[in-house]
């Protein structure tokens, strides 16, 4: 089976491509769903909780900020693209930095200052939803074998054997 650039990205250089580009950003999405939904629960009686969500959204926007980064420089611009699949698993990773980017300039006091506590969680939850939507269509397209898009691999050079008449 052929694969998309960004499942090739993943399998590449194992386990690090993996841990960087998959774990450690899920797992700071889903530590920071996790401590929105306790913060909300315990509506005002949740300050461990809200410190632990004010920080890890910082985290979570400025990793994600410098792997875009990173992909954008050093290896989008060398993909030879293998269909429509494959641009699609791609743009949407790539734009899990728009919610990210957001709650991470929010928790900085950058954007949402005018926010009470209640739409800051509302526009929270939002951008969480945001990100759990572009990062799940960036790993079902980017499962997707390329070919059953319309993609065809280019076919390998064959080797011509030369006739050997004087053996």
């Amino acid at each position: 089976m052929v694969m998309t650039n960004y499942m090739d990205l993943l399998a590449a250089n194992q386990p690090w491509n993996l841990i960087l580009f998959m774990v450690i950003p899920v797992v700071l999405a889903e530590s920071l769903v996790a401590t929105e939904f306790y913060t909300t629960y315990y509506n005002g009686k949740a300050a461990g909780w809200k410190t632990w969500n004010h920080w890890l959204g910082i985290a979570a926007g400025v990793y994600f900020a410098l792997v875009v980064l990173y992909l954008l420089v050093n290896v989008v611009p060398g993909i030879h693209w293998k269909g429509w699949a494959d641009q699609l698993a791609i743009v949407a990773y790539l734009l899990g930095i728009v919610p990210l980017g957001a709650i991470a300039l929010m928790e900085l006091g950058i954007t949402g200052k005018h926010l009470t506590d209640q739409q800051r969680t509302l526009r929270h939850f939002g951008l969480l939803i945001g990100f759990l939507v572009v990062s799940h269509v960036a790993m079902v397209f980017g499962m997707v074998d390329p070919t059953i898009t319309g993609w065809q691999p280019m076919p390998a050079p064959m080797h011509q054997m030369h006739q050997m008449g004087h053996m």
